[in-house]
């Protein structure tokens, strides 16, 4: 059965604290990364640098960052749907790199995911980023290399596709949601990113919570405002339970992809790490008041973000809003060649793994500890050389996932976006990407398979996958 967000609360407790593209099919099947290309001169610049920023507040001193252009959270790409996303990558970093385009339905060699869809790109060179945003939605965009380091040190941005014909709204307002685990003295970024105890139990978390990189995130509305908030968890592993003061509302978007019809805000909004919600509010409070949206970090709210209302707007409260306009491809039809897929997840503290396959030979836990790896699905650890399933383009396939372990896991799904599976086995579910899992849960989904190549599906407690929870799709 498909979980309740009260469920979800009840169940996880403490733990929510918490080129090779088929385009030659030869060249495919042998394994081989694409090669990192030379950047092109004349393409936009995205370049991941170091920088200096003010994160936490004034009297601190500024944190250093490794940011896109030097900026946090990096720029915001906003373009029309069918519109050609086109960056020159460029590596200012002392570490390998790659940008993965999260939520993107794209062509697999732009996908950003080194060793599966293109080599890292080493620092002092550069990579040329070309494909199509035939989805409108809200989207983001990370590191891939090293990422439960490169992300927590701010390497992640924003990629707003606009739909032809948007809701009227009065602001379209972007907020990357982010957690960093920062010394209290220096405000500098803790730098074990290979903790034994973050890859074991719930992943990285950390102490300073903000909004678009900034802890007292603001913007003056007015009465009967309505905005459109498109929500990103940014975090390496922190679920965000949300929830909205002095504002009504309705959930227009999940991951990216319209729902059906606009659902109300009677319950939290719950964010795994990877996924988006894209939310129509309207400003209910009055003028001198400060509508919030809300993070439950326990039972008391603490503010998000804040929007102290400065006035009444001229408009009148308007009607609930009309459906977003579907992106295409947003069917799931199960049939009888539908491939029948299953994925168990085990390991972690408190867990019930006994031995797992690493680097080819069967290692006990105690083994697998030792060598600071912890999880395993289908009792493989890491990325295996075969992928768990090779799927003819357009077949369908459901996949039972199966959490056996005592921690919440967002699972990732690259190039294509799925449905849980209801009661009856019918794919009915809103059409996401990342799918935010309890410990002892099984859940199913189901998706078909029409963009060819390889394609990463992991966890993204990004801790997680860096000890074990990865795996991949070959799509034929």
């Amino acid at each position: 059965m498909m979980t309740t967000r009260r469920d979800f609360l009840i169940r996880s407790g403490a733990t929510l604290a918490t080129a090779a593209t088929t385009a030659a099919t030869t060249a495919a099947m042998t394994g081989l990364p694409r090669l990192a290309r030379a950047a092109t001169a004349g393409l936009p610049e995205l370049r991941a640098q170091k920088a200096q920023v003010q994160l936490a507040p004034e009297g601190y001193p500024q944190t250093a960052i490794w940011g896109y252009g030097g900026a946090l959270p990096g720029p915001e790409l906003r373009l029309a749907q069918g519109a050609r996303v086109q960056r020159r990558f460029v590596n200012d970093l002392p570490q390998a790199s790659t940008v993965h385009w999260h939520g993107v339905r794209l062509d697999n060699a732009m996908d950003g995911v080194p060793g599966l869809t293109q080599a890292a790109v080493a620092p002092g060179d550069g990579f040329d980023y070309d494909f199509t945003a035939g989805d409108a939605g809200t989207f983001w965009y990370h590191a891939h290399e090293r990422s439960v380091e490169q992300v927590a040190r701010g390497l992640y941005g924003a990629l707003v596709v606009e739909e032809a014909e948007a809701p009227d709204v009065d602001a379209d307002l972007v907020l990357v949601l982010d957690d960093w685990l920062l010394d209290p003295e220096t405000a500098q970024i803790d730098t074990d990113f290979e903790a034994p105890h973050d890859r074991s139990h719930a992943g990285r978390r950390g102490n300073f919570v903000a909004t678009n990189g900034q802890q007292a995130y603001s913007r003056d509305v007015a009465t009967h405002d309505r905005l459109r908030l498109r929500l990103i968890n940014a975090a390496n592993a922190r679920i965000f339970v949300l929830d909205v003061a002095g504002m009504e509302g309705w959930t227009i978007a999940l991951d990216g992809m319209p729902l059906p019809a606009p659902t109300p805000l009677t319950e939290p909004v719950l964010l795994g790490p990877g996924q988006r919600a894209d939310l129509i509010v309207d400003i209910t409070a009055e003028p001198g008041e400060v509508a919030q949206l809300l993070r439950f970090d326990s039972r008391d709210g603490v503010s998000q973000a804040g929007f102290p209302v400065t006035g009444q707007s001229a408009r009148s409260r308007r009607p609930a809003p009309a459906a977003l306009p579907p992106n295409p491809r947003m069917g799931v039809t199960l049939d009888a060649d539908t491939a029948a897929l299953r994925l168990n997840m085990e390991g972690g503290a408190m867990g019930r793994l006994d031995a797992a396959i690493l680097n080819g030979t069967r290692r006990t836990f105690r083994e697998l500890v030792e060598a600071n790896e912890f999880w395993s699905f289908n009792g493989v650890v890491g990325m295996p050389d075969a992928p768990l399933a090779t799927l003819a383009r357009g077949q369908t396939a459901t996949l039972e996932i199966r959490n056996d372990t005592a921690f919440p896991h967002a699972m990732h799904l690259h190039g294509m976006h799925f449905r849980e599976l209801d009661d009856t086995g019918a794919a009915t579910g809103p059409l996401r990407d990342t799918l935010l899992m309890a410990g002892g849960e099984t859940r199913s989904i189901g998706f078909t398979a029409d963009n060819p190549g390889d394609w990463m599906f992991h966890c993204h407690m990004l801790s997680h996958a860096a000890s074990g929870m990865m795996t991949w799709l070959r799509v034929a």
